[in-house]
């Protein structure tokens, strides 16, 4: 065991998956910040447009983008730690706890928008 390596709650425990395994799950951390920085990225752009007419409708956007990306942060975080550590005990592999929260707030966001540009 490697004493370095962080967060040790994860990779004090068990024995060392292949590492393909490990390589995938990383991809898949990367993937959701990416995402995060997305959501960010759409958020700033919202404000950053200022558009005179429906001024609450795209703070309300704006805002639900916030909250998905930090959603989509914290998702790759635990996400990352649960799967790795799942796969150092030899158990299945755990769902995505907070995946389905992200689904729905996208859709909530798009709806947003879509109201705030036809309104």
């Amino acid at each position: 065991m490697n004493g370095r390596r962080f967060p040790q709650r994860v990779f004090r425990e068990g024995d060392e998956p292949d590492p393909r395994f490990s390589l995938a799950n990383e991809r898949t951390f990367l993937a959701w910040l990416r995402t995060a920085l997305a959501m960010y990225a759409a958020a700033f752009a919202l404000e950053a447009l200022a558009l005179p007419e429906a001024t609450g409708w795209r703070i309300a956007a704006a805002s639900v983008f916030l909250a998905l990306g930090t959603l989509a942060a914290l998702q790759a975080w635990f996400g990352w730690m649960s799967t790795e550590r799942a796969m150092r005990r030899g158990k299945p592999l755990p769902g995505l706890p907070i995946g389905a929260a992200l689904v729905v707030g996208v859709i909530v966001a798009v709806a947003l928008v879509a109201i705030g540009v036809f309104v």
